[in-house]
């Protein structure tokens, strides 16, 4: 019935949205094609809801009418056999009546075509993404980059690489928009946040929920600490947060003073509703800053409805716990500092290099040539065909040596015990060539190859997903990536920028930095081997993935230890 209905539509010149739709409305217009009640209660405003569900769509609509923001245009895709988010997008980055977009995603078909669309868009108006999936678990079977890119993660990624801002609540999205929907942080790498509360409790969660999500919280200068110790007493905090106590006569005075600091570009406001000594709208404007303002607060139930309004109608957005005006902050820094990355990116589109040509039989030692000619190093080996040949290789790089299976059905050697490790003589050797020749299966080659000094383990990888296409992975733990699960992903290519961003949100990112006296690693190095693969499974489309695993890091470059490529029919 889609498909008969679908050819319909088109050999009518007509478009499609749906089926399984909830229809769409515009309160502003009048407009409401969809056969949910209610709807016409929901008042106007200026943000945009498209969601994938039709229930999802309304009770977003519903919570952003509540909370004073109001909608310019909802829309159900449903099963979007033809209308889908990235026709819809663009046409609301022109809207006028539209301030912010609300994206609600479950699975994505066309997600490099998502991805492009939102690239475009996001420098223009803000997208706050509320999607779902953690459960997916689907992997590609063939690589543990496989394992640790997971669809939703990549989803997740690829969202904020395209500028989105990414959230994971009803509630959380409804706060975000609440704050991206008054006015827009500057593009800026690291905006300054800080807090002006009535009450040290909310305004200690508040902080400390900014920092642990990354939020930068800064010192105010010297200038507006003295200021404000003319209008409050000694006994408060002034530096960031500000704490006044109950609010006085003095409120607004300090609120502009606050906002004025050079080292803030957006201020959050918390108090209780006591409106005998504060009347948050007016303390609002009379700060009269050309810098956005959020207000935070709590109150009796009707009469604190009343602020709200209030605070709305002023132009400022209003949140009713500590927890939603840390998700609004939160988005707005978020927000300016992806639209930073996309002024600053040094992408170079270009024309894509030609395919390398690929050999019909891909093992390691055959991954490390290809990867070799991209100039990524690993160490010293010898192809051996022959016990005899591997005795003989031994010699000739000298040392301990580590002595690898050469089968390139077998993707796992270490599981498979075809690797070893530390062979110092002739009789380790043997007894590593006995192990090698026990595992069932065809006569193998081997590979001999010089041991690598200590140094710091990651994984890199790169992986062709089947909806936003190639993807790139960095993650600390090298053989031990899985269980560590610290791990940083993109769609490729990507820019050096890109890469640095990447290593930047590790966990572990402080070992990368001579960690406890370890010396400090080599991080262009990465940099530049994650940019190359990156470029490598971009331009040559019959590669599905490729991995170095483990990828060991020096103070003057990195070695790819172990490589696996996968081949794939185009």
């Amino acid at each position: 019935l889609q498909s008969a209905s679908l050819a319909a539509a088109l050999d009518g010149g007509v478009r499609l949205l749906g089926p399984n739709t909830s229809g769409y409305f515009s309160p502003a217009a009048g407009r409401y094609v969809t056969f949910a009640p209610g709807t016409e209660t929901i008042r106007a405003g200026s943000v945009a809801v498209v969601a994938q569900s039709g229930g999802v769509n309304l009770t977003l609509s519903f919570m952003l009418s509540r909370a004073g923001l109001g909608v310019s245009l909802a829309v159900g895709l449903g099963n979007a056999c033809d209308v889908g988010a990235s026709d819809i997008l663009p046409l609301l980055a022109d809207d006028p009546d539209t301030s912010v977009i609300a994206l609600h995603l479950e699975g994505v078909t066309f997600g490099r075509q998502l991805y492009d669309t939102l690239r475009a868009v996001t420098p223009r108006k803000p997208v706050v993404v509320l999607t779902v999936g953690r459960a997916d678990s689907s992997a590609f079977a063939e690589s543990h980059t496989g394992a640790l890119l997971g669809s939703f993660d990549l989803k997740v990624a690829a969202l904020r690489q395209a500028g989105a801002v990414v959230v994971d609540s009803t509630d959380s999205l409804v706060a975000a928009c609440a704050g991206l929907s008054r006015r827009r942080l500057p593009a800026k790498a690291d905006p300054g946040v800080a807090l002006m509360t009535a009450q040290a409790g909310p305004g200690l969660l508040i902080v400390d929920n900014l920092r642990a999500a990354g939020v930068s919280v800064p010192d105010l200068t010297d200038a507006s600490v003295q200021h404000i110790e003319t209008l409050l007493p000694p006994i408060t905090y002034m530096r960031n947060p500000v704490d006044t106590g109950r609010p006085s006569p003095a409120f607004p005075e300090i609120l502009g003073t606050v906002a004025t600091d050079p080292n803030v570009d957006l201020l959050c406001v918390w108090a209780l509703n006591e409106p005998e000594v504060l009347d948050p709208a007016q303390a609002l404007a009379a700060a009269a800053s050309d810098k956005p303002l959020l207000f935070g607060g709590i109150g009796a139930a009707g009469a604190f409805d009343e602020v709200i309004e209030q605070v709305n109608a002023a132009g400022f957005a209003a949140l009713a716990s500590p927890e939603q005006l840390v998700t609004a902050a939160r988005a707005m820094v978020e927000d300016a500092r992806a639209q930073y990355a996309a002024q600053h990116d040094a992408r170079q589109e270009g024309d894509a290099a030609a395919p390398v040509d690929l050999p019909d039989t891909i093992d390691e030692a055959a991954a490390k040539a290809i990867l070799g000619d991209l100039g990524i190093r690993s160490p010293a080996r010898i192809l051996c065909a022959t016990r005899a040949d591997a005795h003989a290789a031994r010699a000739q790089i000298g040392g301990r040596i580590v002595i690898k299976v050469i089968d390139a059905a077998i993707l796992h050697k270490t599981e498979a015990g075809g690797v070893h490790v530390g062979v110092a003589d002739a009789d380790a050797l043997d007894r590593a060539l006995d192990c090698i020749d026990a595992i069932p299966g065809p006569q193998r080659a081997y590979l001999v190859e010089e041991m690598a000094p200590p140094g710091l383990e990651l994984i890199v990888g790169a992986v062709r997903d089947p909806s936003f296409g190639p993807a790139i992975i960095v993650g600390l733990g090298g053989v031990a990536a899985e269980a560590m699960q610290d791990v940083s992903r993109r769609l490729s290519p990507i820019t050096a920028q890109d890469a640095h961003a990447m290593l930047d949100e590790l966990r572990g990112k402080a070992l990368l930095d001579g960690w406890r006296g370890a010396p400090t690693i080599d991080r262009q190095a990465i940099v530049d081997v994650l940019v190359t693969l990156a470029r490598f499974i971009a331009d040559n489309p019959a590669v599905s993935e490729v991995e170095i695993n483990p990828l060991r890091a020096y103070p003057d470059g990195c070695l790819a230890l172990d490589a696996l490529l996968v081949s794939r029919k185009v």
